[in-house]
């Protein structure tokens, strides 16, 4: 399932009394989804529901009011408050901002001549981004920040890291 969605973000707050929400993204640039139809909500743990878009707007860099198709009151909405939210992987690619920290999800994170595996997951922090990979068979979070980015091949979707001697021992 995580092949075919990529988590966007989580809708955070019921704004006004008609349904509206906030939906708080980690897109990396401003956007109003305009031209997407639907959207997936994860209301019970791997169970994605698609939800209709009856509008949404800009709020600011990181978040947009939302309306969803069904929702007309305020109670309604409130049930999906703090539900993450995913986009199909063809829509993620045309929302998603180049250089936003989940538009690496797929890549290949390698370090010298080593791949590590397939990103799965990035998970955005204050100082330092995690970058979720299975790395021979146990799950594995890789810290990708300033002193251990080398380098992001975007026309070969590789991240190429350099990682603290023993980083990885603990996995292995």
């Amino acid at each position: 399932m995580a092949e075919q969605y990529r988590n966007i973000g989580k809708l955070v707050a019921v704004f006004g009394l008609k349904g509206e929400m906030v939906l708080l993204h980690r897109l990396g640039k401003k956007t109003g989804l305009k031209g997407l139809k639907a959207l997936f909500v994860e209301e019970r743990k791997d169970e994605m529901l698609p939800w209709f878009i009856e509008s949404a707007r800009i709020k600011s860099d990181e978040e947009i009011f939302i309306k969803l198709e069904g929702l007309d009151t305020k109670e309604a909405a409130r049930r999906l408050v703090q539900k993450e939210v995913w986009l199909p992987a063809a829509d993620f690619e045309q929302f998603a901002g180049g250089s936003a920290p989940i538009s690496l999800v797929g890549y290949h994170l390698w370090q010298g001549s080593e791949d590590l595996g397939e990103i799965q997951e990035v998970i955005e922090q204050p100082h330092q981004v995690l970058c979720k990979i299975d790395l021979g068979g146990k799950e594995a979070l890789i810290p990708v920040h300033e002193e251990t980015l080398l380098k992001v091949d975007k026309k070969n979707k590789k991240v190429f890291v350099e990682l603290p001697d023993g980083l990885l021992d603990v996995y292995r």
